[in-house]
């Protein structure tokens, strides 16, 4: 096992490290920016490090920052949470070449499936169903128009190296395509530091269906069960839920054994989810991998009673998983909503500031993943979450009612600052989604409706 881990990370998946460091008797390290130097994370972790300014690029996907940090403190091992280095491929590298455990998967399946058009020429070679598109990046506006002819619009454009619901275009037609192929370029480059794009066929009225996966080093894939991610907006996460609701047992079963026969072919280690779109004639599509701890990860936690977590950190350190396919069993409903500073009423645009009251719900199987306390500054350099609200119960029906009397129940309050929570309100009471007869179009037409 371990003896320290340097998080390399802020927020609220920083201090759920750290509190899984503390459980297992390992010292932890948190790293800070000059814009958190009070949060949760860096008065609850052993050790504090401040690696530089708000800016990013200057602090948390700051490699060399990290690496001194980890130097500086002692630190034997690496967390990167999710977001910033977590699935950049040199980070894995630099630690393994410093004698530092990375928790995540190693540098070599980093590069196999971080690349979105390697993973999906991978997953193609192992039977898993892709939607019409390119295996390779798409070399000019030229080479995205002969692509569009041979498979039809609408066009979806992605960057290869892509993550996060960023760096995606679509092209409805072939007067888009030139400027989404340019913008989706741009974007990828902007974000990434990778300007190449691939294409695919883009599903109207689809359902977002993603498989957890844990694995170990000695071969042992196991398969925890799946998250419908259907309630989006701008490609971002809402609302996550287990078990899918409304979709065929036997559909189900087949995405989980799709998500193991890809993690034996990438020879996976660590946890990792894989994704898939589901359309409207019950057919499902392999995306992509995401090769980290998810934001969503608590909803599987709080189904099967396996901390994520922990097995990532046991995992890296080079053990066995401690169970079998056979000893995961999910039960019940789980729902988490994300809590985010942003103002639905303005395309979900950042609404930062200081806090002057928060106050999260409680209760019976109510679990709220925070950072956020009163006085805190919500810095306009990061990402905007403010807290996730998972809850459980027997059955769909139930928790969805659970769901509406915690977020009903959340006190958030500051000048300038405006909630997701309205909206996850009114996304909940939508019969569409009571019926789980919504696609990844309905939070843009809740929207609308609203509007």
């Amino acid at each position: 096992m371990v003896d320290k881990v340097l998080v390399a990370n802020r927020g609220e998946i920083a201090l759920r490290v750290i509190r899984a460091c503390r459980e297992l008797g390992i010292g932890s390290v948190a790293v800070y920016s000059t814009a958190d130097e009070d949060s949760l994370a860096v008065a609850h972790a052993d050790e504090a490090v401040r690696i530089g300014p708000e800016h990013p690029r200057r602090s948390y996907l700051s490699i060399p920052a990290i690496m001194e940090a980890a130097a500086l403190s002692g630190a034997d091992a690496i967390h990167p949470g999710y977001g910033f280095l977590s699935e950049d491929p040199d980070l894995p590298e630099v630690c393994e070449k410093a004698g530092l455990t990375f928790i995540g998967p190693p540098h070599g399946v980093l590069a196999r499936l971080g690349d979105k058009s390697r993973a999906r020429e991978l997953m193609a070679d192992h039977g898993l169903p892709l939607l019409p598109g390119t295996l390779h990046p798409l070399r000019d506006v030229g080479d995205a128009l002969r692509t569009a002819d041979r498979i039809g619009y609408p066009l979806i454009i992605k960057a290869a190296m892509g993550g996060g619901g960023r760096g995606m275009r679509i092209a409805r037609g072939p007067a888009d395509l030139p400027g989404a192929f340019r913008q989706a370029c741009a974007d990828a480059h902007s974000f990434f530091g990778d300007g190449r794009v691939y294409a695919e066929r883009f599903v109207r009225d689809a359902r977002h269906v993603e498989a957890q996966v844990l694995c170990d080093a000695y071969g042992e894939v196991v398969c925890l069960g799946e998250r419908d991610c259907t309630v989006q907006r701008r490609n971002q996460k809402l609302i996550e839920e287990t078990p899918a609701p409304g979709l065929p047992p036997e559909l189900v079963g087949e995405i989980r054994r799709a998500a193991v026969t890809g993690a034996r072919a990438a020879r996976y280690v660590g946890a990792g989810t894989f994704e898939f779109l589901v359309d409207r004639d019950r057919r499902f599509y392999f995306m992509e991998v995401n090769n980290r701890i998810q934001v969503e990860h608590p909803v599987t936690e709080v189904a099967t009673g396996i901390d994520l977590v922990r097995e990532q950190i046991r995992v890296a350190a080079g053990e066995r998983l401690g169970f079998g396919q056979p000893d995961v069993r999910p039960g019940g409903a789980v729902i988490e909503c994300r809590v985010n500073a942003e103002d639905p009423e303005r395309d979900f645009i950042p609404a930062p500031g200081r806090l002057t009251e928060f106050l999260p719900p409680g209760g019976p199987f109510v679990r709220v993943d925070t950072h956020c306390f009163p006085g805190m500054r919500i810095p306009g350099a990061y990402d905007s979450l403010l807290a996730k609200v998972v809850v459980w119960a027997p059955t769909r029906p139930e928790a969805i009612a659970r769901m509406r009397r915690a977020l009903a129940e959340f006190r958030i309050d500051g000048a300038g600052v405006r909630t997701t929570v309205p909206f996850l309100l009114r996304a909940l009471d939508h019969p569409d989604f009571r019926n789980a007869a919504h696609t990844t179009d309905f939070a843009a037409g809740l929207l609308d409706a609203g509007r």
